[in-house]
């Protein structure tokens, strides 16, 4: 199988553009594609940004910053990616909206090229089996953030075949990263066990027994986190949450998996998170203030 050289990014939001960010400072030709100029233009100046932070951290510098920024081309179309040897997509939790992009990609790419998912939850074999290759299909679910986090979790699908395998294994050790291969059942690993807890954390909130603020320092204080449920539940995105949790409730069955109201409630208010200001914490003013 031939090296993968130009690595194609569908979604420019703060995943795609995270997974853009590596690949090019890895040396990597990365194509970034999003819905509109607009939403890659966004994806490019957070690139720019984070990079730049990298640099006065003295984690790069001023030189693998320019470099990496060069390599980096935006993609309006799909046919834009047509010569990547590797397309990864990194749109919304959906599967209707994964397997249309799918889909559309399949007609364009050539034979060779791989097609991967970054889906958090989402099975793999469903995902390949609607290309037209399967066997040259594979998850390579990235952590948030992109750049500061180490993990990559594998997942092959029930077809993917073990030269897609292998090349997604040195793809990923090429990027200075540590692949943990998962199994193909709804939400992997990181995920599997994750989620169910920041769900838990707000029924513990929905139940009334401690507000935002005490279940966040209890954990954070009592459990050594990094950072409290809920405050990590507003990073990753409160429609990301719920749309996990259905499909852990919906593919294993099992009522422990039950999406708490409360959630559903914030997500249907369009409360999401940082992403729009406002989730279990209130982000307009100068500090997070809790909204419960």
């Amino acid at each position: 199988m031939k090296a993968l050289k130009k690595i194609g990014v569908i979604g420019a939001g703060q995943m795609g553009n995270g997974i853009a960010h590596v690949c090019a400072l890895a040396g990597y030709d990365v194509k970034l594609n999003d819905i509109s100029e607009d939403r890659i233009k966004a994806g490019l100046a957070s690139i720019n940004g984070n990079m730049q932070r990298q640099v006065t951290k003295a984690l790069i510098s001023e030189g693998d910053r320019q470099t990496a920024l060069s390599r980096i081309a935006p993609a309006a179309a799909f046919k834009d990616l047509m010569d990547c040897d590797l397309v990864i997509e990194s749109a919304s939790e959906k599967e209707e909206v994964k397997k249309k992009i799918f889909g559309e990609l399949s007609q364009l790419m050539p034979k060779e090229a791989l097609l991967a998912s970054n889906t958090s939850s989402i099975s793999i074999t469903r995902l390949g089996a609607g290309t037209d290759r399967p066997e040259k299909f594979i998850g390579i679910h990235f952590m948030n953030p992109v750049p500061l986090m180490e993990l990559v979790e594998l997942v092959r699908g029930i077809a993917t075949d073990e030269e897609t395998f292998e090349a997604s294994k040195e793809f990923v050790s090429r990027l200075n990263k540590t692949y943990a291969v998962a199994e193909d059942f709804p939400a992997f690993i990181v995920n599997r066990i994750l989620l169910p807890m920041i769900n838990e954390a707000i029924y513990t909130l929905y139940e009334g027994v401690g507000s935002v603020e005490a279940i966040d320092k209890a954990m954070k204080l009592g459990a050594n986190h990094p950072m409290g449920p809920l405050q990590l539940a507003d990073f990753i995105g409160l429609d990301t949450v719920l749309s996990v949790m259905q499909v852990l409730h919906e593919g294993l069955a099992d009522s422990k998996y039950r999406p708490c109201p409360l959630l559903v409630k914030y997500v249907e208010a369009g409360w999401l998170g940082r992403k729009t200001q406002r989730g279990f914490y209130d982000y307009r003013g100068e500090k997070p203030v809790p909204t419960r």
